[in-house]
């Protein structure tokens, strides 16, 4: 019968170099496919040079990779913080659009029945009106 492992038998220095070794191996994974998005990303590397770099990045991919952030390390922190500014803008914009003061389809709506029952508009022009808000 084979030996049965419990959990006393894996030294507690032996956990910290599996804990390590798996922390090691995902921080690795997110360096690659950042380097990986950082290939496609960059509009100033053209087809042959992309696909250059992307072979070395896969085919080598420690010495790729390594070479990758020693040479283009700056422009690739530039790149990402170019891509941050952009997104943080979009939602930016967004906000302020969706938070913008104004009168809703209802009070605009409430606006035109009182200008209709003093007479103000005609019928017809209430209808006009009346559409254009619900368009």
């Amino acid at each position: 019968m084979g030996n049965i492992y419990l959990a006393y038998d894996y030294p507690v220095l032996g956990a910290f170099w599996t804990v390590m070794w798996i922390f090691l191996w995902v921080l690795w994974l997110l360096v690659l496919f950042r380097v990986i998005a950082d290939i496609f990303r960059d509009h100033a590397l053209h087809g042959w040079a992309k696909a250059g770099w992307l072979f070395f990045v896969i085919i080598l991919p420690f010495l790729g990779v390594l070479i990758y952030v020693m040479v283009r390390g700056k422009e690739m922190s530039k790149r990402e913080l170019r891509e941050a500014k952009r997104q943080q803008d979009a939602v930016d914009a967004y906000i302020r659009e969706a938070a913008r003061p104004g009168a809703s389809s209802a009070d605009e709506l409430a606006k035109l029945a009182n200008l209709k029952a003093n007479g103000t508009i005609s019928e017809e022009e209430f209808q006009r009106a009346k559409e254009k808000i619900l368009h």
